[in-house]
């Protein structure tokens, strides 16, 4: 069976404020092939989400000039759970709204200082008027609609926690965080807040070119004539469902783009890639269309 992608690119997002470069700062690894065919990979490491935003610009359209196929993977929520949109009052399909919805409150700048918190805060409020759904903020961006500590269970009790996608990823010590969460370890609200936009500014760069999976395919394996007309197919990955284990001199997030890039590479070069597209079994109409139009799905959960 062919290929469906002559490339993948898996890029770590990061939240933080401020220049860094190494640990919590933005990672993209590349899975591709040599002269010879072999596969191998290479991963880039920049101090800020401009940067980071404009060398994937780069990657993809150095790869689109030469014909090629790239599967872009990122580490962050592409939609969140059933319900949210509606909370918020907002109208159209609930994935493009809320992409829209963020598109137009997050401010993140050059230098990445952004105002995540206070996004996080205001959706609280349009929402419960209370300091949930979100939690978990630095005391110094603790107010009214967020706090630092997670709320009383029970709290927000018609909003799930978690995604379908989450609860059905989640075995053993693999636990995925719900996207609620915006501070602490393995947090992913703050990403998923800073990187919604930059993914809709990317998939408007694209065009026709360039689509999203689930929301823009459908749920359901894809093949070759599928992919064809794109050069960019973007999904959601979750890097922790790899074995991404640091080799000398490696810092952890490039460990983990390098081994989801390679891994991806490898199910496409076997043939398995296509049906992880597709729903799990037993997998109803409901639960497919609250996928594909609203809440997403981790590639490979």
């Amino acid at each position: 069976m062919a290929r469906l992608f002559d490339a993948v690119i898996i890029a770590d997002w990061t939240a933080a404020e401020g220049k860094k470069l190494g640990d919590q700062s933005v990672w993209i690894g590349v899975a591709k092939r040599d002269v010879r065919f072999r596969l191998y990979t290479e991963t880039h490491n920049t101090a800020t989400r401009a940067e980071g935003e404009a060398l994937l610009n780069r990657l993809i359209s150095e790869h689109r000039k030469r014909g090629d196929r790239v599967l872009v993977g990122f580490d962050f929520n592409l939609g969140f759970p059933a319900g949210t949109a509606e909370r918020l009052k907002l109208s159209g399909t609930p994935w493009q709204a809320m992409w829209k919805f963020l598109a137009s409150n997050v401010v993140d700048k050059a230098d990445n200082t952004n105002n995540r918190y206070q996004v996080a805060a205001k959706m609280n409020r349009l929402m419960t008027d209370e300091a949930w759904p979100f939690w978990g903020a630095p005391a110094k961006q603790a107010q009214r609609w967020l706090t630092t500590t997670k709320p009383p269970a029970g709290a927000g009790a018609d909003i799930p926690e978690l995604r379908a996608t989450e609860a059905a990823a989640r075995k053993g010590k693999l636990q995925p965080k719900s996207v609620w969460q915006m501070h602490g370890a393995g947090a992913v609200g703050g990403q998923t807040l800073v990187g919604a936009p930059m993914v809709r500014r990317l998939l408007e760069s694209l065009g026709p070119s360039g689509a999203v999976w689930p929301f823009g395919t459908g749920w359901r394996a894809l093949d070759t004539a599928d992919v064809e007309p794109l050069s960019a197919l973007v999904v959601e990955v979750w890097p922790s469902m790899f074995d991404g284990k640091p080799q000398p001199g490696e810092f952890r997030d490039q460990a983990q783009v390098r081994a989801t890039a390679e891994a991806l590479a490898k199910m496409d070069e076997a043939g398995e890639l296509a049906k992880a597209f597709a729903p799990p079994k037993g997998a109803d109409e409901a639960l497919i269309a609250r996928v594909e139009q609203e809440e997403g799905w981790i590639l490979g959960a």
